[in-house]
């Protein structure tokens, strides 16, 4: 936003008496990646949010002499992982609490094959019945006579799209477009992971656009968004994910359904609607601050459109700085209700920038290679 006396004479008060600690908690996910580093940045952002201290990364032996807010860099997937870092309740995370790993994953998404089909402890099918009508057609599998039954189901009607149910960012899935590309991917999979962790088969769709439907909740701050997702191309020229540009409303659901959305946009906030009420009913004990859902919309190779949600995301993401930007800009303007901002990720290290973009991390990752990452808020959107 602007420096000039009129902006500042609206900016609101902040206080910086606050007992927490802002942390950042990568769990096992390996040190120095561009995502544990761009959770460092989420944290300490948070933290200027809060008007609190930021202590860096979590550390277990250190007496921080308050109370912590944590800022995992992945769902917390279990009950008593939470309780040994001390998270209750959602105001204590930045991010959710599962009480079974495979609740963090595509796996949820789709029903399975039949009810006596392979299935993880905890399995509900109570979620797959309430979301059938707002997801792909698609089956969850986690055996190999399942996927091969289930993809013989979905290949009738065109090509599958096979997705390991721990990628992200358009990682580890292909399509397939007959029984013999799909058996290459199914055997690209070894037995242990199939059992433990599944594989996801559905509908594939043409000219498909992902639209994110989030919401986040900072102290007392709560926004909510919708909007697009972008891909670019990696240093192996796969497509992954690229970035998001949001409509974000300060407020509930309520709030963003009261905007002028497009139709498309509407349908998928209502869809996602729907997947969150039914994630939050069927399993028992989570709780998340920030929620965020995928919702692909394109026709299918005989020319039926579809609109549905892909996943979920309890945990810091891609559009998460976009989410930080718009929480800050809340935080200091109370007369602001909405903006528009994007978050950029792009393979190289000095890209051209646009006018108002803040970089929050560039440099050279380990598996990622080369990539920046950037946020644009639009210049006096909302005001």
């Amino acid at each position: 936003m602007g420096n000039s006396a009129s902006d500042s004479s609206r900016r609101v008060a902040t206080s910086t008496a606050c007992r927490e600690t802002v942390v950042s908690y990568r769990g096992s996910e390996r040190p120095g990646g561009h995502e544990a580093l761009t959770c460092r940045w989420v944290a300490q952002s948070l933290a200027s949010i809060k008007g609190c201290e930021c202590g860096g990364e979590f550390d277990a032996q250190r007496d921080y002499g308050s109370p912590l807010y944590f800022v995992p860099l992945a769902t917390i997937d279990s009950l008593e992982e939470a309780r040994r870092l001390g998270i209750e309740h959602a105001g204590q995370l930045f991010g959710g609490v599962v009480p079974m790993a495979f609740i963090a994953t595509k796996i949820i998404t789709h029903p399975l094959l039949a009810d006596d089909a392979a299935a993880p402890s905890g399995w509900s099918r109570e979620f797959g019945a309430r979301v059938r009508d707002v997801v792909l057609p698609g089956y969850s599998v986690f055996s190999r006579a399942d996927a091969r039954r289930a993809g013989a189901l979905l290949l009738a009607e065109g090509a599958v799209r096979a997705k390991r149910s721990c990628g992200v960012g358009g990682s580890g899935q292909a399509v397939a477009a007959d029984a013999r590309q799909l058996e290459a991917f199914i055997d690209g999979i070894d037995d242990g992971e199939l059992a433990s962790q599944g594989l996801v088969l559905e509908r594939n769709l043409d000219e498909a656009q992902a639209c994110s439907v989030g919401q986040v909740r900072v102290g007392e701050l709560l926004a909510s968004y919708v909007g697009t997702q972008r891909q670019t191309r990696n240093h192996r020229g796969a497509l992954v994910y690229g970035g998001s540009t949001l409509t974000v409303v300060r407020g509930g659901y309520d709030a963003l359904l009261g905007l002028s959305l497009l139709p498309d946009l509407r349908t998928a906030v209502k869809q996602a609607l729907v997947y969150h009420d039914a994630a939050f009913g069927a399993f028992a004990g989570m709780f998340a601050s920030r929620c965020n859902y995928d919702v692909a919309q394109g026709v299918d190779q005989q020319g039926r459109p579809y609109s549905g949600v892909l996943e979920q995301s309890w945990r810091i993401g891609g559009a998460t700085p976009a989410e930080i930007a718009a929480l800050e800009t809340f935080k200091a303007y109370a007369e602001v209700r909405v903006v528009a901002v994007s978050s950029v990720e792009t393979y190289e290290l000095d890209p051209v920038l646009p006018d108002h973009a803040v970089v929050f991390y560039s440099g050279v990752d380990a598996h990622a290679g080369a990539l920046t990452k950037y946020l644009c808020l639009e210049p006096h959107a909302g005001l």
